[in-house]
């Protein structure tokens, strides 16, 4: 009997467009044969059910289910497509840990504590698991500029600390312009992570547990047209993203060794992508995302394709997982 699917995609940050362009890729690969598969939009303002006509149907938050004409529809599994809040941050892997929905994604604590920059080095730390130096503030914080070069040095990266896609990312050439940045990022957190400049190559590892096996896909290397890899980057093809990457033997034995402990300490489920640049040959981690993107240009479905695995595969085998 085939498995009713709900696919949710939005979400509450900027990267809601994002989202539902990589749900939708996720509810045309799906295997007709074996899911019946649902888009959900979950916005600010409304939680429905998008039907093959474009008619919008409601959810019913009590159980997450959908009613139409008068037959009520259940799901058996949730595909996690939210990029950002409430999707990657726990709230909504925490909402179907309370309803006993299975989901694609990591549970609400490892979500939360992954969307959480700061929190994510500090507990990767002890496991030898580098990040570059880093200075915290959060909002109302006295801004010392000159402690802040000090510990951090110039240039550096001011970083919103809870936000993805590049959004309130600046890189500060000069001590003077360091509140500006600053004030960008408050625009998207009211926590800051400001990190040293690291100058080398960038690399992005997915790592998914695929048929009941933990698998560190094909790395990707990261050469931005920009100043760094930005949202313009990422999103409007102003970047060159080389799989596999054009790494040595031993840079691509520590990433990808780096890159599978984080996601065993962190007791990891479903798909993760790390981001780390290299000093010499040791990989320094940036961050890790939890419900990467999933569009055709996103990096962890090229890799998945150099790997042999299809979206097709890829999208089954984490319905499979979380059931």
């Amino acid at each position: 009997m085939k498995k009713n699917i709900a696919i949710i995609m939005g979400g509450y940050s900027n990267e809601w467009e994002i989202s539902i362009k990589g749900g939708n890729v996720v509810h045309d690969n799906l295997h007709k044969d074996k899911f019946n598969s649902y888009r959900i939009h979950i916005l600010r303002d409304k939680w429905v059910y998008i039907d093959e006509k474009e008619i919008e149907h409601p959810v019913n938050k009590h159980d997450f289910s959908v009613t139409l004409n008068d037959n009520k529809i259940n799901f058996d599994c949730v595909f996690n497509a939210i990029h950002g809040s409430p999707g990657e941050d726990g709230l909504m892997p925490a909402y179907f840990a309370l309803l006993g929905i299975p989901q694609t994604s990591c549970n609400y604590y490892q979500s939360a504590l992954t969307f959480n920059k700061r929190d994510l080095l500090s507990v990767l730390a002890p496991y030898g698991i580098k990040s570059a130096p880093s200075y915290y503030l959060n909002q109302g914080d006295n801004i010392n500029e000159d402690a802040i070069v000090e510990k951090v040095g110039l240039p550096c990266f001011v970083k919103a600390n809870k936000a993805g896609s590049s959004f309130g990312i600046s890189k500060v050439y000069e001590k003077s312009l360091l509140k500006k940045a600053i004030e960008e990022a408050y625009k998207h957190d009211d926590e800051i992570i400001i990190e040293s400049f690291l100058d080398g190559t960038e690399v992005s590892v997915g790592v998914i547990t695929y048929k009941g096996e933990i698998k560190v896909l094909p790395i990707t290397e990261i050469v931005s047209d920009n100043d760094f890899f930005d949202y313009k980057a990422k999103y409007e093809n102003q970047s060159t993203e080389i799989t596999p990457a054009r790494l040595s033997e031993v840079k691509t034995k520590n990433v990808e060794t780096a890159a599978k402990l984080a996601y065993k300490v962190l007791k990891m489920s479903g798909f993760s992508r790390s981001e780390f640049i290299f000093i010499g040959d040791e990989p320094y981690m940036l961050e890790m995302n939890t419900t990467p993107g999933l569009t055709t240009e996103s990096l962890l479905p090229q890799q998945a394709k150099i790997a042999g695995i299809s979206l097709e595969e890829l999208f089954e085998s984490v319905i499979l997982e979380a059931l």
